[in-house]
């Protein structure tokens, strides 16, 4: 099952992809897609409904992320092996976990809006993993009964505010540097999240190709290794690190993205994200 919310111009509506690919709207079944959706019998329920007397949605939407109430947004660096290498960085010997803001949060064609301090802007496409039933000291074993569901993310990235220290946060915080989404598509549709093809475009050149066969850190050894440090709960969301292509490893000269350049992204299955680059505007007062 592949769950979104949209944009209407009254107001945010719960939708899901039928099985023909078109887009239906839930909201007589649900009020939003939240963590109250997430359990295992909320997803069962949703599931049940008969997508052909679901009323189908006729106009081009707005893609906002797919769960409205994310709480921890917690991320995996250098989890692949070949972009620890381009970066030039050591190959990590247990997950290295670090955190985004819930702000820097955005949807799936929203713009990557580039800071006005920002001069080296990249990107990373990443599988993100949705929490369903609350982890705490979980088995490798059993780390994947705790998923809802999966979603592709972009980890928008300044490495020139990353590596001002040792701390990446800020160089991964500013907003828009946190697209998800365009759907949540349900673990039962994604039955072995390691063999997951995913791509990245920067203007239309093939930057990013990459499989998640090719993690150091599988999905359920990164949920168990999280679970034993900090509790997740139901709507928590883990970015799982990125294969190879960012900017920051090509050589001699990384070609940061600028204003105007488009980014699209994929997973297999996932769905597909499109980003224009814009400068920061200051909010009129």
């Amino acid at each position: 099952m592949k769950l979104f919310r949209y944009v209407k111009h009254d107001g945010v509506y719960p939708g899901m992809v039928d099985s023909s690919g078109q887009l239906r709207d839930i909201s007589a079944h649900v009020d939003d897609v939240s963590r109250a959706c997430l359990s295992d019998t909320e997803l069962a329920r949703l599931c049940e409904l008969d997508e052909h007397r679901l009323p189908l949605i006729s106009t081009p939407v707005r893609y906002l992320p797919p769960i409205s109430d994310i709480g921890k947004f917690i991320a995996i660096g250098l989890n692949y092996l070949d972009h620890a290498e381009e970066a030039g960085l050591a190959i990590p010997s247990e997950p290295l976990v670090f955190f985004k803001p819930v702000s820097c949060i955005s949807g799936a064609d929203d713009p990557i809006v580039q800071p006005p301090h920002s001069r080296q802007l990249d990107w990373e496409v990443e599988l993100g993993v949705v929490i369903g039933k609350r982890a705490r000291y979980v088995p490798v074993a059993q780390a994947l009964e705790h998923v809802a569901g999966y979603c592709v993310a972009n980890d928008v990235s300044d490495r020139g505010f990353q590596f001002q220290s040792s701390q990446w946060d800020k160089g991964k915080s500013s907003d828009s540097f946190g697209p998800l989404g365009p759907w949540l598509v349900t673990r039962d549709e994604v039955p072995d999240p390691q063999s997951l093809p995913m791509w990245l475009e920067v203007n239309g050149q093939r930057r990013q190709e990459g499989n998640t066969q090719t993690m150091i850190f599988s999905v359920a050894e990164i949920i168990s290794y999280c679970s034993h440090y900090m509790t997740l709960d139901v709507g928590d969301v883990i970015i799982t690190g990125t294969p190879p292509g960012v900017s920051m490893g090509m050589k001699p000269h990384p070609e940061w993205l600028e204003p105007g350049d488009e980014v699209v992204l994929s997973i297999c299955g996932l769905g597909v994200q499109r980003h224009v680059v814009m400068r920061y505007e200051a909010e009129q007062a």
